[in-house]
């Protein structure tokens, strides 16, 4: 988005740690910090879904959104390993789209488990419309976090009490099209629909890589899929000395997608043959 010279003035980054409010507030993004909030969080990535690391994490994502709906404010909230392809706000704000009159619109988890039932909503891509329903939905879900630590999981909590306050309190609630929001479930098991993507058959207003094990891989499939922007030199913790030494942050962003093939059976930008595969017995994407 910088580097295209995009309007970023209406993203707020939440930054769980000085280094991460470091880099943010140098690309030219709103970041938010507060030691009190965020101090005991930890500074590095989860190894895996549902460790330690994961859970605590799963604080912060009750707060950022509970703050600004508090406000008075609609929130579009999501991960970090989430792309555009187009801005998903402009459906979100059509007051002619059936979507339009939804309280809260969920990216489609993919898992079918009884703990996501009925709604199998994902936690990390979701718009919420303001107003006295989803500011007592997510009132609810912050004094009620001590079920994120039981059940080591912030989606499984919030689907429970999205079922709960739309029986309740007609709490509306819709799970978006999987074609139109992919994520990780349909990076890792359609290989149809990640093919049109692709091949430009298809374009989703955006991906989103859940359903990957960790932070290392999901750089790797993004950088395969042709969705990754950052310059090697800015990668990991060298993007704020780099931001610091050269004052300019276009440095650390290309324009054109940086590809870059490691896995030939996973879905990829252009082929990877020559790659190994990741999955024990894994066949080649193309």
């Amino acid at each position: 988005a910088n580097a295209k010279g995009l309007d970023i003035s209406n993203v707020l980054v939440f930054s769980t740690d000085r280094e991460t409010h470091s880099v943010a507030t140098g690309l030219g993004m709103t970041s938010f910090y507060e030691e009190e909030l965020f101090g005991h969080l930890p500074s590095g990535e989860a190894k895996r879904y549902g460790d330690r690391v994961f859970t605590a994490m799963m604080y912060a994502k009750v707060v950022t959104v509970q703050l600004v709906v508090s406000l008075d404010y609609d929130v579009l909230f999501q991960d970090v390993d989430v792309v555009w392809y187009k801005n998903p706000l402009e459906v979100f704000h059509d007051k002619n789209s059936p979507l339009a009159d939804f309280d809260a619109l969920f990216q489609d988890d993919g898992a079918r488990s009884l703990r996501y039932a009925p709604w199998s909503a994902n936690s990390g891509f979701y718009y919420i419309r303001c107003n006295h329903k989803t500011q007592q939905l997510f009132t609810s879900l912050l004094y009620g976090a001590d079920s994120i630590l039981r059940t080591q999981s912030h989606q499984q909590s919030l689907t429970a009490l999205i079922s709960e306050h739309s029986s309740l309190y007609g709490l509306k609630v819709k799970v978006l099209s999987g074609e139109d929001f992919p994520g990780g479930y349909h990076y890792h098991r359609d290989r149809s629909l990640m093919k049109d993507i692709v091949t430009n058959k298809k374009t989703p207003w955006l991906f989103h890589m859940s359903w990957t094990e960790n932070k290392k891989n999901k750089v790797l499939f993004f950088k395969q899929m042709g969705l990754w922007h950052v310059a090697e030199h800015c990668e990991g913790d060298k993007a704020a000395g780099e931001i610091q030494r050269s004052g300019d942050s276009h440095s650390c962003c290309s324009v054109e997608p940086l590809v870059t093939c490691y896995y030939k059976d996973k879905p990829s930008i252009k082929p990877c043959n020559d790659s190994p595969p990741i999955d024990r017995n894994g066949k080649p994407f193309w």
